[in-house]
């Protein structure tokens, strides 16, 4: 199914407790992502939460990839969106899934922006305008 883009919906668990709190290496880890998948930086906000936890997000020319963890869990969720066929979500998954250490990846894919319902609106639309 054409689409615009991929959006890969990511949880980790049993990542390294250690890596998920220390917030120079979230954000290595989330640029050299967005790096190995091809995308565009345009801007990263990264912010580390008191205790613990890291929130992040790099907004690429292609969308977005955000992070939020849990260090005390081990967990983290992962939100990967990109658009165009030269960037690859994927990527990102793989090189995040060895850099925290993740033990358990779960993630889902959605197709965002499916050209058959994109062109299954615009022929409804062309038909009222017909009837107007």
């Amino acid at each position: 199914m054409k689409s615009l883009g991929k959006h890969l919906l990511v949880e980790f668990y049993g990542c390294n407790k250690k890596k998920l709190n220390d917030l120079k290496f979230v954000e290595d880890a989330m640029i050299a992502a967005a790096e190995n998948a091809k995308a565009t930086i345009v801007q990263d906000v990264f912010h580390k939460f008191s205790p613990h936890g890291v929130s992040g997000v790099i907004v690429i020319a292609e969308s977005h990839l955000a992070i939020h963890t849990w260090p005390e869990y081990g967990y983290a969720a992962v939100d990967l969106f990109t658009c165009g066929d030269e960037t690859d979500p994927w990527e990102a998954f793989y090189y995040l899934s060895e850099k925290f250490e993740a033990k358990i990846k779960t993630t889902m894919e959605l197709r965002r922006g499916t050209m058959e319902l994109t062109n299954t609106k615009q022929k409804i639309e062309e038909k009222i305008k017909a009837y107007t």
